[in-house]
């Protein structure tokens, strides 16, 4: 274990720049962010705000606003906090109605001092201003995927299979070249990549699949994917479902060619291979692919009226299926908003379904990461550039206010628990379980940083 330490710090020394600078930048961003929302909410419901914190531990500097609250930027930048008038600390877990005076003696607030004290609002406004942090996420999220979306667009890729690799899972299930899935689950299926987003967190589980071929309407209702294992470039493994289709626009090389239809082209020059491909057109075959010492084989329908250029000799690669390429769609700032409604529901619905697969043992607990990997895949979207980086801070931000919401004392989420329940009983929850709930929720939120952080090291520096 000390020889993975000293590894690990190697390693964050070598990668600060790399990996450690963007992620920090993101999440003290992000952070501001959250808050803000309940920031701005409790000025606007009446409540005085004492600090504003990003990072926690010792201060490194800061100011107090006209408003006497103490803005300030801490050692540790892995979090933030709000800390309401009234309240003992920055979780609200207790509230003082004393305060110290100018003499240093504790004193009972005054009449004035409760008006603007958190615990004094009503249980509706204590909501409010609890909400306010994972809402705004989702709000700014949305402002970042909308801006994304006008600039750049959105790739679309349709949802054609071009080929299908032969003993996959599409092929035993009857999926064929050429095949456009229209609806997985009930989903409707737009682009290629809305297959990938739902057979990837599907893993090995049955799905209902809609496809058109040859203009006709058809129904698998069990189509089941493999399970694979798959390692980044960093060494963090997790669990994908794999349905075993190329998308459209994709080709072939024909120099790795070694088997064409049964026709065993390895030793034949391009010219050759080129020959007995351009014969096998117009109907379905199979082809085999060798790459180093994995070869792949292939169920493609290659069309001779897609492959003029091909045939010709403009090209030395065989169109697979003519449905196109990527295509960028572009959005108008409405089209842009609705869109980004769209995925951050798509992310939100993803992330619960992976967590749902954890809690219940589909998915391993080992896929759950902490802030090493993180930070990992924010270094790359800060190397792919600046889209990829504003289109990680929404994906962050999403799954930052989604995670406060949970039900979990400490978090946003519980203490809307509490406050669910004070309004139903018309009396608040006594201060004794308040405590000891969100004592057990810091040990487990705690708990749950500590396992996700040593799955990374781990991962890392021993598997």
């Amino acid at each position: 274990m000390v020889d993975t330490i000293f590894e690990f710090i190697s390693w964050f020394s070598q990668n600060t720049m790399e990996f450690v600078l963007p992620f920090v930048l993101v999440l003290s961003i992000l952070v501001f962010v959250h808050e803000f929302g309940h920031y701005y909410v409790a000025r606007k419901c009446g409540v005085r705000v004492d600090v504003f914190s990003i990072g926690f531990g010792k201060e490194l500097f800061g100011f107090n606003d006209k408003n006497g609250t103490r803005w300030k930027f801490c050692l540790v930048p892995l979090g933030g906090y709000v800390k309401m008038f009234g309240d003992v600390d920055p979780a609200s877990t207790r509230h003082d109605e004393t305060i110290e005076g100018d003499d240093g003696e504790r004193r009972t607030m005054t009449e004035a001092e409760r008006e603007v004290a958190f615990f004094n609002k009503s249980v509706g406004k204590r909501a409010a201003i609890v909400f306010a942090g994972p809402a705004i996420n989702f709000l700014f999220a949305i402002v970042v995927l909308t801006c994304v979306f006008s600039i750049q667009g959105k790739v679309i890729t349709p949802p054609v299979a071009a080929a299908i690799i032969k003993g996959g899972s599409a092929d035993n299930y009857g999926i064929q070249p050429h095949d456009r899935i229209v609806e997985i689950n009930g989903r409707a299926i737009e682009r290629f990549e809305d297959i990938q987003r739902q057979v990837t967190i599907a893993l090995d589980q049955g799905m209902s699949v809609r496809l058109v071929r040859d203009g006709k309407l058809m129904l698998n209702e069990s189509v089941r994917p493999e399970r694979v294992e798959v390692e980044d470039r960093h060494g963090f493994t997790h669990s994908r479902g794999m349905l075993g289709i190329m998308a459209a626009g994709a080709s072939l090389d024909l120099d790795g060619m070694v088997m064409i239809d049964g026709i065993d082209v390895s030793k034949m020059t391009e010219k050759q291979k080129k020959a007995v491909f351009v014969s096998k057109m117009d109907r379905q075959i199979d082809v085999e692919i060798k790459s180093g010492e994995n070869s792949t084989t292939y169920i493609i329908h290659p069309l001779s009226e897609q492959n003029a250029d091909f045939i010709k000799g403009d090209t030395d690669r065989p169109v697979l299926s003519g449905i196109g390429e990527n295509d960028i769609m572009a959005f108008s700032p409405l089209g842009a908003l609705i869109e980004s409604f769209k995925e951050t529901e798509e992310i939100v619905s993803g992330t619960l379904d992976a967590l749902g697969q954890m809690f219940t043992g589909v998915r391993s607990t080992k896929e759950l990461g902490g802030i090493i990997r993180i930070g990992a895949i924010a270094g790359d979207a800060a190397q792919a550039g600046t889209i990829a980086l504003l289109t990680f801070a929404a994906l962050l931000s999403i799954n930052l206010g989604l995670l406060n919401l949970f039900p979990i004392p400490v978090l946003d989420g519980g203490h809307l628990v509490f406050y669910a329940i004070e309004a139903v009983k018309g009396s608040p929850v006594p201060d004794r379980i308040q405590e000891y709930a969100l004592g057990t929720g810091m040990l487990a939120i705690a708990g749950l940083m500590l396992f996700a952080n040593v799955n990374d090291l781990f991962q890392l520096f021993i598997s």
